[in-house]
């Protein structure tokens, strides 16, 4: 048991802790730069939609506003079965010599929207948009730029969490994003970056090759498939864009699940990110896998101080259970003061754990899910 106990611990320390304190290092120690230049090559920004009538018209005027040259930018926009005003709104905009639309009849899923969005596009450049969220006007042209470097096949823009211009939460799920995008920078100053950031990235179109349809986390399975090719897949802050920092408890618990279950998959999908044809063989375990392993990393440290006599497992077990219960509290009550802070950190352990065993539930019974995420 005292094994277990450590094992558990061990595991918990080096995914939160451990990992990220080894990135600091080789950041600092090897630092691989990316040698950015102005650059105004041909793009095609492509993006999938279903029913998205609220939210598309804004995303569609923020898109034909972006600081890029006219000439060298094409918007291809699938519609994906919609049947609400999605596809009227997008035959207005498509006079608009600028933007083409693809209007399938029957839904088929994100993945198979984007290979069609692909194979239309004309452009050296792909980068992929999501409907929800506001593009920084400068932050497409800033994402060109990194591919003055021959090494660089894919950039990932910085997702915000708050409103346009204004600080980002640094709490819960705020505070998680944040550590999440601190992790994904230092990965890219010493190497690249293990996925990308779904709302704004972009991609050599000659490094593209056509998804599995199931495919959930394209925003995973696309960079490491530029890393197999042999290209960096990096991060460049400077490119932003912004999502509303509080989408609700529900949604961004159900978003959690579909991540999490998109790791399970990627290991169905390509087998090959565990052998030695993945040149970050190591940072996708330690970065994405070893996430799937602490919800039951934690349980065997809970669990196993009951069965061990002496002081230090009696003390562990305490501040396990007094972790959880500021958590439990802060599920079920406002949160105010030091111990909320505590408490919200707690809360927020609950959850992504949670989520993890649900996602690995999805994953064992079959349950697809083909949209959504962040």
């Amino acid at each position: 048991m005292k094994g277990l106990f450590w094992v558990g611990v061990a595991l918990v320390g080096y995914t939160y802790f451990g990992y990220p304190a080894w990135l600091w290092v080789r950041s600092r120690w090897r630092p691989r730069p990316v040698r950015c230049a102005p650059c105004f090559c041909p793009i095609s920004i492509v993006m999938v939609v279903r029913n998205e009538e609220e939210a598309l018209e804004r995303k569609l005027r923020n898109l034909l506003q972006l600081n890029y040259p006219p000439d060298n930018t094409e918007i291809i926009v699938v519609s994906d079965g919609s049947t609400d005003r999605t596809n009227h709104i997008l035959s207005e905009f498509a006079q608009s010599s600028r933007l083409r639309a693809i209007f399938k009849t029957r839904p088929h899923g994100k993945a198979a929207g984007l290979n069609d969005a692909i194979s239309a596009a004309h452009g050296d450049v792909v980068v992929f948009v999501d409907v929800r969220q506001e593009i920084e006007p400068d932050a497409v042209r800033l994402l060109v730029e990194n591919f003055a470097d021959s090494t660089i096949g894919c950039v990932s823009g910085q997702l915000m969490l708050a409103n346009v211009g204004s600080q980002e939460n640094a709490t819960g799920m705020g505070l998680y994003w944040r550590i999440e995008k601190e992790i994904r920078r230092m990965e890219s100053l010493s190497g690249s970056t293990i996925g990308a950031t779904g709302a704004l990235y972009a991609v050599r179109r000659s490094s593209l090759v056509d998804l599995p349809e199931e495919t959930i986390l394209d925003d995973v399975f696309i960079p490491m498939l530029v890393l197999q090719q042999g290209m960096r897949a990096v991060l460049d802050s400077r490119a932003r864009a912004w999502d509303l920092p509080d989408q609700g408890r529900q949604r961004e618990f159900a978003r959690k699940v579909r991540t999490l279950t998109g790791n399970y998959q990627l290991l169905q999908l390509a087998p090959w990110l565990l052998t030695s044809s993945n040149p970050a063989r190591f940072e996708f375990v330690s970065h994405k896998l070893m996430r799937l392993f602490v919800p039951f990393a934690l349980g065997a440290s809970l669990i196993a101080p009951f069965l061990i006599p002496g002081a230090l497992y009696r003390a562990a077990l305490v501040l396990q259970l007094s972790f959880y219960g500021l958590g439990i509290w802060g599920l079920m009550y406002a949160k105010r003061g030091p111990s909320a802070r505590v408490a919200d950190a707690a809360r927020t352990l609950i959850l992504l754990n949670t989520a993890a065993v649900i996602a690995l539930a999805r994953f064992v019974t079959g349950r697809k899910v083909a949209w959504g995420g962040r």
